[in-house]
């Protein structure tokens, strides 16, 4: 289960996301989506976790931004 405040790792990173760099989950929407910012002022995407893992889709028609994939740290160790 993840919560606000939780710390993510990104493991395969983009533009918005850095390979190796920790987040911190933001507010939840719904049951299935929460905010998780970028490190800039203010800007967050939509992450969400499902059967695959947690991941953030970047499905854009005019760009071509992989998608950036975290796993779950032990807030323990990193908080």
């Amino acid at each position: 289960m993840i919560k606000t405040g939780d710390k993510l790792v990104c493991t395969s990173g983009n533009a918005f996301y850095a390979e190796g760099h920790v987040y911190t989950v933001g507010d939840f929407i719904n049951d299935k989506f929460f905010e998780l910012p970028t490190g800039c002022i203010d800007e967050y995407w939509y992450a969400k976790r499902d059967s695959s893992g947690i991941s953030i889709h970047f499905d854009t028609m005019t760009t071509k931004v992989r998608d950036a994939h975290f796993d779950k740290l032990n807030n323990q160790i990193y908080a």
